[in-house]
């Protein structure tokens, strides 16, 4: 049993339109895409912001410690120097060299850095305080001393912010368009699989011939292209039922308005004596032929069912052989055809007599209906060591390679040959192939070195002797 909550889960999701899907699969993907953009993004962006805001500090460390400079020699330090710092939140300190005083700046400044300046080089780097992080840039100055310049680094970063906010809106519109393009290839998508939908329940309730244009992609193709398939398929195994339904019918009615005509002429007085009983045996030969037929259909019926039973008993092949020979023989006999009987057993074999005795006397029957006088029909028994091998060859008019094909279909040679041929009730044949396949074996035909067909039945044993 399934889990309930995954099983309503599933019975809803059936609920969908494949077009409503796909949006929402489209959404959804795009939806991860932006919040994969955004979180890779992020990081990178801020760095970058950061390193410009690094390099923007560098520069107005240059700019002011060139202004400085110059105000020593006369010239005064430039208004917009001084207003852009102000308005970069940066805070520029002096410092004198030797034993610099360095309470006033916001954090711990490291000696490191107060060497290097004094030695006349420039620092760059973040330093931290209570307050926060700052970026640092530090010039050394011609005259004494230096100049440093710091900045909070969330100041310098700040152009990250709108950075992310521009990506996001792009990546927003990117949603919308790619919704927006889903559903229109979803609507293209189940346009063929709609059709192919009607064509299928069209079929379910018995139309023929519908006819699917092959359109979309591949694998919505190629359900157009099976859907064509089966109804072809379907066509031709309903005409396959007609037309043995039609032969079944006619096998019935032969005998039938036989007995019925005999039985009328009996009652009604028209026949007595030596007729009345001529005509009772052909009642009772028509009778049993029409049993028979019946049993055909019962056991061909009982193949296709699941409660098809097979029984596991020892079989003394020996004696099974025997009684072929005897029957067959005295069949072939009366009809003045040759027996040819190969009989190549070990003793003991698993499997279901009463079967295998259809199987041979279906295929005897057929065999002998086809023999002319004087020929030869051939019967090999042949045990392997798990299997049994039954061989029946007539000299009859043979099977042509199209013939071979449908050999084991009901009907089907029946229709062909019915009126040209010896032919029986359409069933014997499909008895014997269904019969071999229910027991697991397998049923083949070909040409006879008698110049007729060749059915040979493999069957494998059913257990240990």
């Amino acid at each position: 049993m399934g889990i309930p909550g995954t099983r309503n889960a599933r019975m809803k999701l059936r609920r969908w339109s494949i077009v409503s899907l796909l949006v929402l699969l489209t959404s959804a993907v795009a939806a991860f895409a932006i919040v994969v953009a955004v979180l890779v993004s992020y990081p990178l962006i801020v760095s970058s912001s950061q390193d410009i805001g690094a390099r923007n500090l560098s520069q107005l460390a240059n700019l002011t410690a060139n202004a400085i400079d110059q105000q020593g020699s006369g010239s005064g330090v430039g208004q917009g120097l001084i207003k852009t710092l102000q308005r970069e939140s940066i805070s520029a300190y002096l410092i004198p060299l030797g034993s610099p005083n360095l309470d006033d700046l916001p954090f711990d400044f490291p000696q490191t850095y107060v060497d290097q300046l004094n030695t006349g080089q420039d620092i760059s780097g973040r330093v931290s305080s209570a307050q926060g992080e700052y970026l640092l840039e530090g010039r050394p100055l011609s005259v004494d001393g230096s100049v440093i310049l710091i900045q909070p680094i969330s100041i310098a970063g700040a152009s990250a912010g709108a950075i992310i906010w521009r990506l996001v809106l792009a990546l927003a519109l990117g949603l919308v368009i790619a919704i927006t393009l889903g559903f229109f290839a979803a609507q293209r998508l189940a346009r063929p699989l709609r059709r192919a939908s009607t064509a299928a329940m069209s079929m379910a309730s018995g139309s023929r011939g519908v006819e699917l244009v092959s359109t979309g992609p591949k694998e919505v193709d190629e359900i157009s292209t099976s859907l064509n398939a089966l109804d072809s398929a379907l066509s031709a195994s309903e005409a396959r039922q007609r037309e043995f339904l039609l032969s079944v019918s006619h096998e019935f009615r032969t005998p039938l308005t036989a007995v019925k005509g005999y039985s009328e002429a009996i009652s009604d007085g028209i026949l007595s004596g030596v007729d009345a009983v001529d005509a009772a045996r052909l009642i009772s030969s028509e009778s049993m032929r029409l049993n028979r037929l019946v049993s055909d259909l019962l056991d061909l019926a009982r193949l296709g069912a699941v409660d098809f039973a097979i029984s596991e008993v020892n079989i003394d092949l020996h004696e099974f052989a025997s009684e072929v020979k005897q029957v067959w023989g005295y069949r072939c006999h009366e009809q003045q055809v040759n027996l040819e009987c190969e009989i190549i057993v070990n003793g003991g074999f698993i499997g279901d007599p009463i079967r295998l005795r259809q199987i041979v006397d279906n295929l005897a029957e057929n065999a002998l209906r086809l023999s002319p006088s004087h020929s030869t029909l051939a019967i090999r028994i042949e045990q392997l060591d798990d299997s049994l091998i039954i061989e029946v060859r007539d000299s009859g008019p043979g099977l042509s390679p199209d013939d071979q094909l449908v050999a084991f279909e009901p009907g089907a040679l029946y229709e062909r040959y019915r009126g040209v041929r010896p032919v029986g009730t359409g069933i014997g044949l499909a008895l014997v192939g269904r019969l071999a396949t229910g027991m697991g074996g397998s049923a083949k035909v070909g040409p006879a070195p008698e110049g007729g067909a060749r059915f040979t039945i493999e069957i494998p044993q059913r257990g240990t002797v």
